[in-house]
């Protein structure tokens, strides 16, 4: 069980997600509809995790995300989980480069939130300080350069191995979507962090390290 701050306006989509995580075991301590009133509550609460829409009230721009950033600021080891009605790639790539190192993150379009177990297992992962990223939007960000330099000189398999390990994949997971040897995955990623000049760090920093060079290119 962890202890869930939740932030979203929508009031029947807030109610289902208090349903749905109570019925998961873990306890939603506030659900709230304001960025401000999100702060507060974690303030308050001192959650084991927040879950966050990113455009909320007054302006329904970005308050969410920024208010996630700044809880970030102030407690960087806290996991967050920023929920997104849009494949909005730059916020994504803002959630993960501007966060302070330390806890979980994740970046899931809402549409997720009907796949259930996807899920409370991307919930999960972020609590327990992993980093992750919604498929589709690493599908837009590496569609967008496949044909550019430097990512054009990657083979198919290789564009695949960076997708999962952009959506925070570990070399066993990716092994065994793709129906690989962990072996072949290692060799890959080699592959992929010479041809992009990448630092093969393990864990969240090669997540960052992924990002950092698709943000690049726009």
């Amino acid at each position: 069980m962890v202890r869930v701050v939740l932030a979203e306006d929508a009031v029947l989509l807030r109610a289902g997600l208090v349903e749905l995580l109570g019925r998961a075991g873990h306890e939603v301590v506030a659900a709230v509809g304001e960025a401000e009133t999100l702060r507060q509550a974690v303030e308050r609460e001192r959650p084991d995790i927040v879950v966050t829409d990113v455009r909320m009230p007054p302006d329904f721009r970005d308050e969410g995300l920024r208010a996630a950033l700044a809880l970030r600021a102030e407690r960087p080891t806290l996991p967050i989980l920023v929920l997104s009605q849009y494949v909005a790639s730059a916020y994504a790539t803002r959630l993960v480069l501007e966060s302070p190192p330390g806890g979980g993150l994740g970046y899931l379009l809402k549409d997720r939130v009907g796949e259930v177990a996807e899920f409370l297992d991307a919930l999960r992962r972020v609590g327990a300080g992993e980093t992750v990223i919604d498929p589709e939007v690493v599908r837009v960000l590496l569609g967008h350069r496949a044909a550019t330099h430097p990512l054009g000189r990657l083979t198919p398999r290789e564009r695949e191995v960076l997708a999962r390990m952009a959506e925070g994949g570990t070399n066993q997971s990716i092994a065994k979507t793709l129906g690989v040897s962990e072996a072949a995955v290692v060799k890959h990623a080699s592959n992929i962090f010479m041809k992009l000049d990448l630092d093969p760090a393990e864990g969240n920093r090669r997540v960052l390290a992924v990002l950092a060079h698709l943000r690049a290119q726009e």
